[in-house]
C-alpha cells in the first residue's frame, strides 16, 4: 500500500538559519505525511479548529487549536487537513543541538532541558498557556533571523515555566529500535489509519506484517503497551469524538460511522474512554469555550 512505509522526513532548513520555521495556511497547506518521525524536535501550534492527536501510542482530540511539543524521533501523525478548520498552522523544527551539544546542559537552561526530556513522552498544552504561547509562535513569522532565533528560546522557557500542560505518555515509540520494528509499526498504524471504519480481523493484520496471530498479538503489547484491539478501539473513539464535535447526526450513526458495529457496546466504551456517555459528551461541548 502506498502510505504504510514508514517515513523518515529529512527537515532542511531555510538558508541562513539553523532551524526550520514554517507558516502553513489555506494557501500554504502543510503537506507533512500521515505518519513521521525526525530527528528534530518539533513545536507545533495549530490556530483555532478541531482535530485528532496521534503521537507515539498515545491519540486524542483537541478543540479550539492546538500546541504540542514532540521530542526527537518520537513518531506522529499530522495533526491538520481540509476538516480542521484552523486559522493556519506553525511548525517550528530545531536538532536537539543545533546550538551546541552542550548549550542545553548550562545551568540558565536546566528547566528547559528537563522539559525537553519529557518531550520524549509529547507534550500538549492547554488553556491560556496554549493560546499565550501560540501568539508568540506566530509572531515569530515577523522577525529577522537573529530575534527569531531568541524567540524560540523565549518559547521554550515559557513553555518550562508554565503548568497547564499535560504528559501524553507517548514513550516507548523513539526510533531506538532495530528498523524491522520501526517498518511494522509504520505499516500498522497506517493500515489502522486507512481502514479502522470497517472490522479488521487479527489474521488480516498479522499478515500484513508476515506475523502469526499470536506472535503478533505478543510483539504488539510489547510494543505499545495496548492489545491491537483496544489500540483499534481508541482510535475509533477519539474519532467519534471529533464527530461528535463536528456533526449534528444522531449519535448512533456516529457509532457506525467510527466503525462500531454494536451501539450499546460503543457507548460502554465512549464512557470508559472520556469518563462520559456519547450524549452528555456532545450536551457539554456546547459550554466549552476553550480547553
Amino acid at each position: 500500500m502506498k502510505n504504510n512505509k514508514p517515513s523518515l522526513e529529512k527537515i532542511v532548513p531555510e538558508f541562513g538559519s539553523s532551524f526550520f520555521y514554517e507558516n502553513f495556511s489555506d494557501e500554504n497547506k502543510n503537506k507533512a505525511p500521515i505518519w513521521h518521525y525526525h530527528p528534530e524536535i518539533e513545536i507545533v501550534y495549530v490556530n483555532g479548529g478541531t482535530g485528532k492527536r496521534q503521537i507515539g501510542s498515545h491519540m486524542s482530540y483537541y478543540r479550539n487549536g492546538a500546541l504540542m511539543l514532540i521530542g526527537a524521533n518520537l513518531p506522529h501523525c499530522g495533526f491538520t487537513d481540509n476538516l480542521t478548520g484552523n486559522k493556519s498552522e506553525t511548525v517550528i523544527q530545531l536538532l536537539p543541538d543545533f546550538l551546541g551539544n552542550s548549550f542545553f546542559t548550562i545551568p540558565e537552561m536546566s528547566g528547559v532541558n528537563k522539559m525537553l526530556e519529557q518531550a520524549k513522552k509529547g507534550i500538549a498544552f492547554k488553556g491560556d498557556a496554549k493560546r499565550r504561547i501560540g501568539a508568540r509562535i506566530d509572531a515569530l513569522g515577523m522577525l529577522d533571523p537573529f530575534d527569531r532565533l531568541l524567540g524560540i528560546l523565549r518559547v521554550l522557557k515559557e513553555m518550562e515555566q508554565t503548568t497547564d500542560y499535560s504528559i501524553l505518555n507517548a514513550e516507548g515509540f523513539s526510533i531506538e529500535t532495530e528498523l524491522q520494528d520501526n517498518n511494522r509499526i509504520n505499516l500498522i498504524f497506517n493500515f489502522v489509519q486507512k481502514e479502522f471504519t470497517r472490522q479488521i480481523t487479527l489474521d488480516e493484520i498479522a499478515d500484513k506484517v508476515s506475523m502469526s496471530v499470536p506472535g503478533f498479538c505478543r510483539y504488539f503489547k510489547k510494543i505499545t503497551g495496548k492489545t491491537f484491539i483496544q489500540f483499534v478501539n481508541e482510535y475509533r473513539l477519539v474519532h467519534a469524538a471529533k464527530l461528535l464535535h463536528e456533526k449534528q447526526t444522531s449519535i448512533t450513526d456516529i457509532c457506525y460511522e467510527s466503525g462500531f458495529s454494536n451501539f450499546s457496546h460503543f457507548n460502554k466504551l465512549f464512557k470508559q474512554f472520556s469518563g462520559r456517555t456519547p450524549s452528555t459528551y456532545r450536551n457539554e461541548l456546547k459550554y466549552v469555550i476553550s480547553e
